[in-house]
């Protein structure tokens, strides 16, 4: 059952994983979905999702360009309705030394994780902060911690969410507007196959639930809170990078996901 009535949650990356256990969330409190991915399982996700009664409106767009974004921003003013979450989650990885990567795969790494990201949270937080209401959710990563050692553009596009995130909420403290960042570790997503690691030690690994990492991050969002890292091995994981040389950081992530490690 459809309802203009209800509030209206935007949440990209949704197709699976992360993204898709958050629409399920924000649909079971109620909330109407607008959701995107770029790729056409998002159709799927959204009969996933229209199950539960909410109305859900998708949008297959690549997101990695500020055109994507503001193609997939229009489709929402359209609606004429005003965001109440923003949770901006879509992301990319890639796994292998960098000098052994395409570049073309790199930049698009950066372009999904930063410049799709942050071109989508300036319209809409414009919107927001007009309003003086909303609520933000940045998927960064435990990973914007350490050097990436064979994810060093992944990690580093992280390490900048990480880092705007928290400009953005103290940007806007006294807006109206919250801002949230979310820091899973590794999750059992299709993250690791997309960036060709499945060959590497963290890719065999145990992992977290997506939809514990959602849970943990919507509650976060609802009570306003700046941060929260998903799973306490995850946060002892953050404390330990604060106070390790940048060196040996970058030693250890090698450890994990160089290519080949799974086997060794």
């Amino acid at each position: 059952m459809q309802s203009t009535q209800n509030p209206l949650a935007v949440v990209t990356g949704a197709s699976s994983g992360i993204g898709l256990e958050l629409a399920k969330i924000a649909a079971e409190k109620g909330y109407d979905l607008i959701i995107a991915a770029d790729e056409g399982d998002i159709d799927i996700a959204a009969d996933s999702l229209r199950s539960i009664g909410v109305s859900v409106d998708t949008m297959q767009v690549d997101l990695s360009t500020k055109e994507g974004a503001a193609d997939f921003a229009q489709f929402i003013i359209d609606k004429r309705r005003p965001v109440e979450l923003l949770l901006a989650n879509a992301g990319r990885g890639l796994g292998k030394g960098f000098l052994d990567q395409d570049l073309n795969e790199a930049l698009h790494v950066v372009d999904t994780n930063v410049t799709g990201t942050i071109a989508l949270i300036h319209i809409l937080g414009n919107e927001m902060r007009a309003r003086r209401a909303g609520r933000i959710l940045i998927t960064g990563s435990i990973a914007g911690f350490i050097p990436g050692t064979y994810q060093a553009v992944y990690n580093g596009t992280k390490a900048f969410l990480n880092s705007f995130s928290f400009a953005l909420r103290h940007e806007l403290k006294d807006a109206g507007v919250t801002v949230t960042c979310l820091m899973p570790g590794a999750t059992e997503t299709r993250f690791f196959e997309r960036a060709h690691m499945l060959d590497t030690d963290v890719g065999q690994s145990e992992k977290d639930d997506p939809a514990d990492v959602a849970k943990v991050g919507f509650d976060a969002l609802m009570k306003g809170e700046g941060d929260v890292v998903a799973g306490w091995k995850n946060k002892l994981q953050t404390l330990m990078a604060n106070v390790t040389p940048a060196g040996m950081l970058a030693e250890q992530h090698a450890k994990m996901a160089a290519p080949g490690t799974a086997n060794s």
